[in-house]
């Protein structure tokens, strides 16, 4: 898959209804204003250039620059680490990148494509240094216990450049917050399948349009369906109140999970947030995140 190819799966335009949500805690509008900023090294496309100069196209980009944090790992590493991807092919896509390039010229390549994006999107931007040293008081307080992205990233050398440290910092908390998700989705018995029915019913998205998208197959999406329905949460394609204050619920415990790294925020949180999300509205403006805001939750 290309670049254009990926803008053309993964950019376009909504399906479904829009669900009114209540996004408005500290954690949530944390949470919305870095996905842009974060997940510009895999939507970018600088950072895909900088892929394809390693002879990685843009699936391949996406896995192994983000598992990348994690070493030379076996690729069912990678697959329990990204949680609701179908995991044959995530670990198709580990090993057949990890064949192309060494894990050090990836993570350098990530590094470049992201700050090069915010380079061409932001420019030299008024308070980045105020902001960044916030977000990095925030990643000192998150705790990477069990957190395998999340530690790895914390392992790896913060970039010189300050664009750079954004990006990193939101990254750090980006995947702080994924992981925390996926402890949630497993103490509650929710696997990866039925995690991504769940999200796209929540939001609104047709039916197994977003699960899809993960490479699922119809016979694991038919068998997802079935233990939600089973559970009480599903029925005729849609959510029961049961199944949406279920969904709710996930999301109140993730917000948990990250309360540590938003609390060292502190009284910074309303300018800090302001102040990203001016700057991911700018990514979006430039078509290196998708422009569905929803797609701020599903990762």
């Amino acid at each position: 898959m290309d670049y254009s190819e990926a803008r053309a799966a993964f950019f376009g335009g909504r399906d479904g209804d829009v669900r009114s949500l209540d996004w408005t805690t500290p954690a949530r509008r944390l949470r919305d204003a870095i996905e842009p900023l974060a997940t510009i090294c895999f939507w970018s496309e600088p950072a895909y250039d900088e892929y394809a100069a390693l002879g990685l196209d843009f699936l391949q980009g996406y896995v192994y620059s983000r598992a990348s944090v994690l070493g030379d790992v076996e690729p069912r590493v990678a697959s329990a680490a990204f949680g609701v991807f179908e995991p044959g092919l995530v670990a198709d896509l580990f090993a057949s990148a990890r064949s192309t390039a060494s894990v050090d010229d990836v993570r350098a390549a990530k590094e470049r494509g992201a700050v090069t994006a915010l380079r061409e999107c932001l420019g030299e931007p008024e308070e980045l240094a105020e902001v960044v040293a916030v977000l990095r008081r925030a990643c000192e307080a998150a705790d990477p216990t069990g957190r395998a992205l999340h530690a790895g990233l914390t392992g790896l050398a913060w970039p010189e450049d300050l664009l750079g440290q954004l990006w990193h910092a939101c990254t750090i908390l980006r995947e702080h917050r994924g992981d925390g998700h996926l402890a949630t989705l497993v103490a509650s018995g929710v696997d990866g399948v039925q995690a991504n029915q769940l999200t796209e019913l929540w939001v609104g998205w047709d039916a197994l349009s977003y699960t899809g998208s993960r490479a699922w197959s119809p016979e694991a999406m038919d068998a997802g369906t079935g233990t939600l329905a089973e559970r009480g949460w599903v029925a005729d394609g849609r959510l029961t109140d049961a199944g949406r204050a279920f969904r709710e619920d996930l999301e109140a415990t993730t917000d948990l999970t990250v309360a540590a790294a938003v609390a060292a925020i502190g009284d910074d949180l309303d300018r800090v947030v302001a102040r990203l999300d001016a700057w991911a509205q700018q990514v979006v403006d430039r078509g290196w995140f998708p422009p569905d805001p929803y797609k701020r939750a599903a990762g």
